[in-house]
């Protein structure tokens, strides 16, 4: 794979995005939340994440407060996670949420994210 356009969403709908990323630079963490959410996950700048059907979301601040963890209140699913990373704004994408990737299928790199 290589960079490629896709779309995703929340189960119920209400959140929708679409996204430039590269799934061949997906990620597991095993910190607290990612491993208890079964992320897979992408980094991309905040430009190439568009939400197209923006319904209410919740936030969820954990751990330094500086990742806005973004989830629909109507079915539970996180679908991103906003941030930056040296100074550029990033989001992180649940790969899980993309339409037609099965996420279990790639390859992540282990981020032992329980350390820090």
């Amino acid at each position: 794979m290589s960079r490629a356009e896709y779309s995703g969403s929340c189960q119920c709908g209400a959140v929708a995005f679409e996204v430039a990323a590269d799934l061949d630079q997906v990620i597991a963490c095993n910190c607290s939340r990612c491993r208890r959410l079964g992320w897979v996950l992408t980094f991309v700048p905040a430009t190439d994440f568009r939400l197209v059907k923006d319904g209410p979301t919740a936030e969820y601040l954990f751990n330094k407060h500086a990742i806005s963890h973004r989830f629909c209140p109507a079915c539970g699913i996180q679908t991103h996670a906003m941030g930056a990373q040296d100074g550029v704004a990033m989001v992180a994408v649940n790969v899980n949420c993309l339409d037609g990737v099965d996420a279990r299928s790639l390859t992540p790199q282990q981020v032992d994210g329980a350390s820090l």
